[in-house]
């Protein structure tokens, strides 16, 4: 399971846990840009070990190629000296360790993958994380907002005051207010393919302009 899905889980599990309670948007808030906080530390720790993995990988790697152009010498060398059984005996050490390399190739190209996935997702989180808090300042402006208006009715009509409660707590806490704060929480971000098509727009309009600039110098 993804990180971003494992959270979504988090966050939905303890969404459910706020309205059997009753809670108000401001804590719910709070409690999902904890998790986000959270998350967000949990998938900068994975980055650096995977990093750290990579390095590791990396300087296996070197040592494998390093073996075997030092078999191909030593092969050489063998046949040099008109020792064609150690020769072949340095081949096949030569292909064993040019295997190795294949397969440490194909497992790095795996951890670069997983890299750039958990870059993209933390660079996706940073964005979402700072719109929640940004947005969580409008939430509780709302709620304070909301306590005053319920005040005011009270005073002013108190026998309509318990359905009044209840009509905005149901309507305005629990629909208008969650329902548009866990849209805000959408995960998805705009895909490669979006991006590059972006950057094929702007180079025609770029080869348009030059077009135009030219037919303007020749008049």
């Amino acid at each position: 399971m993804g990180i971003f899905s494992r959270f979504a889980d988090i966050v939905n599990s303890n969404i459910n846990a706020i309205l059997d309670k009753a809670e108000d948007p401001e804590k719910m808030v709070r409690l999902i840009i904890q998790e986000m906080e959270d998350t967000l530390v949990e998938v900068r720790s994975t980055s650096a070990k995977t990093l750290a993995e990579k390095k590791e990988l990396t300087r296996r790697l070197d040592q494998l190629k390093a073996q075997v152009d030092d078999w191909q010498t030593k092969a050489e060398l063998a046949l040099s000296k008109e020792r064609e059984d150690l020769a072949r005996a340095a081949l096949l050490e030569k292909q064993k360790s040019a295997e190795d390399v294949a397969a440490l190739e194909k497992e790095l190209a795996h951890v670069d993958t997983h890299i750039e996935k958990l870059q993209q997702e933390v660079s996706t989180l940073q964005d979402k994380l700072a719109d929640a808090k940004a947005r969580q300042k409008a939430i509780v402006l709302r709620q304070r907002s909301a306590e005053s208006r319920l005040e005011v009715k009270k005073a002013l009509d108190s026998s309509k005051v318990d359905d009044a409660l209840n009509r905005f707590e149901r309507y305005e806490s629990k629909i208008d207010g969650l329902e548009s704060q866990i849209e805000s929480y959408d995960l998805g971000k705009k895909s490669l393919a979006d991006e590059i098509a972006d950057l094929q727009k702007n180079e025609k309009i770029d080869d348009e302009l030059e077009q135009l600039k030219k037919k303007m110098a020749e008049k």
